[in-house]
């Protein structure tokens, strides 16, 4: 997915919705792909694009964070979960886009300028960092989305500025509000998936259970491992293998299946993956964000075999706490532990409601209404607030617990009632001493203050006003504890 545009039903002066991806994988471009078909239904939206950001940058670039991220899963999975646990606390890295980034950013950038976005859609975290500091400097003004592609938060996908944030679940919000970011500018959608079929096909009760067994990007010794170990199973089942583009991989299932005759098919990439998916009874494979997703969206519960450490073992354990799926930490025991699934009386009928429970099939949808109907201005985290959070995040604080000059205080707009900015306390005094009015009100105002600003506040300003003069604002405290704000 390098770059495409669809005009929509809008008329030319609707929106103008860029989404931004990167191609790390497919599920941040399923998401992508997933909020522009959500676009298609929407009559206020003039126009979409789709842009994988790694496909404009350079080919060295574009081979170390795609390719070179899986041949560390292959090679060294130890070293990826390093790399996701340093990573994970939010703001660890505060400063500007290293130059390497930057210099390789510029393709999205003239990109971002040509199209001319009123809405801008992230489902990578590499884009929605650039994509702030563009808010920041004043080069773009459109609405900002972040749409998180896994169960579980990770901190790198905090931005310094956004309008919204999408993540999947209410617990990486509560997480979040824990950390001090105002309930109104987060929301637990789901992950975004392409739209589903409108009902399952019917099962003859009669049939045995249909196994949809995933070989994953990868796929390789331990796919074949997997099927090998099913063919041991004493349950009766049939079962598909989808092997994706990995030619040499679906010959080599063929060989090995043949001998069981037509209980096994395999396929090479399919365009039918919905239509297995409902058509399933119980799914073997990687839990990828999307690949979960899309499993619970369609009530198919997942046994899960090896995860890339991080995000997919994270993604595990919370299908695993809703009981829609269950793990297999050794692919010598998979044909033993799907059949306990299947013996058990009434297990799988179980799992498979806790899968419809877990589901969120609009999210998509959800996702562009939040965005565009929510607030217009964007939230802005000083650099202050942000080591602050930091600092909380790695002490296990809520940003209630926090006192002191160092604790968090936040901007609110007077007449929207949205959060423009959460800043440190200590802030706040000098922009009282600037902008402070004789009735003891704040209004921030446009190049009117006595002295001149400090970098730091110019940015925020800029960010704040987007264009206009003055910005009434009220300073609130965080007095009550986040996780009692309702959703």
């Amino acid at each position: 997915m390098r770059k495409t545009s669809v005009r929509g039903p809008g008329t030319a002066g609707g929106e103008r919705v860029l989404i931004l991806s990167a191609g790390v994988g497919s599920g941040h471009n399923s998401a992508a792909a997933a909020v522009q078909q959500a676009c298609a239904e929407r009559d206020d939206i003039a126009e979409v694009q789709v842009l994988d950001v790694l496909q404009v940058s350079s080919v060295l670039y574009r081979a170390l964070l795609g390719k070179g991220y899986f041949v560390l899963v292959e090679g060294a999975p130890w070293l990826v979960e390093w790399g996701y646990d340093l990573s994970d606390p939010p703001f660890r890295r505060r400063g500007p886009i290293d130059p390497w980034t930057r210099v390789n950013a510029l393709p999205v950038i003239a990109a971002i300028k040509q199209f001319r976005p009123t809405s801008i859609v992230c489902t990578h975290f590499l884009p929605a960092q650039l994509v702030a500091s563009l808010l920041l400097r004043g080069v773009i003004d459109a609405r900002t989305a972040v749409v998180t592609t896994d169960y579980d938060f990770q901190g790198l996908w905090l931005p310094g500025a956004f309008h919204a944030l999408f993540v999947a679940r209410e617990e990486a919000r509560v997480e979040l509000m824990a950390l001090g970011l105002p309930p109104d500018r987060v929301a637990a959608t789901g992950i975004p998936i392409a739209e589903q079929l409108d009902a399952a096909p019917s099962r003859n009760a009669g049939e045995p259970p249909m196994l949809l067994i995933s070989a994953g990007a990868s796929g390789g010794d331990y796919a074949v491992s997997v099927v090998r170990q099913t063919m041991h199973m004493r349950s009766p089942f049939t079962a598909t293998v989808v092997c994706g583009r990995n030619d040499a991989l679906r010959q080599r299932m063929e060989r090995l299946v043949a001998p069981a005759g037509d209980r096994y098919s395999v396929l090479g990439f399919t365009a039918e993956m919905p239509q297995l998916l409902r058509r399933a009874d119980l799914f073997v494979g990687k839990p990828g964000g999307l690949s979960a997703s899309e499993c619970m969206a369609a009530g198919l519960p997942m046994v899960l075999v090896n995860p890339i450490p991080g995000q997919e073992v994270r993604n595990g354990d919370y299908l695993m706490e809703q009981g829609a799926a269950v793990r297999c930490n050794t692919a010598a025991t998979i044909g033993w532990k799907i059949d306990q699934v299947l013996r058990e009386p009434g297990r799988l009928q179980r799992m498979q409601a806790a899968a419809r429970r877990t589901g969120r099939p609009d999210a998509a949808a959800d996702v562009l209404t939040g965005l565009l109907e929510g607030p217009s201005r964007p939230l802005v985290v000083t650099r202050a607030a942000q080591k602050t959070i930091l600092g909380a995040s790695e002490q296990r604080l809520v940003a209630s617990d926090l006192k002191g000059p160092s604790s968090l205080v936040r901007l609110v707009d007077s007449g929207a009632g949205s959060t423009v900015a959460v800043l440190q306390a200590e802030e706040v005094g000098d922009l009282q001493n600037r902008y402070g009015t004789p009735d003891g009100e704040l209004v921030l105002r446009r190049g009117q203050a006595p002295v001149s600003l400090r970098w730091e506040a110019r940015r925020l300003l800029r960010a704040m006003l987007q264009g206009d003069d003055a910005l009434p604002v009220r300073v609130e405290g965080l007095s009550a504890p986040p996780h009692l704000v309702a959703g």
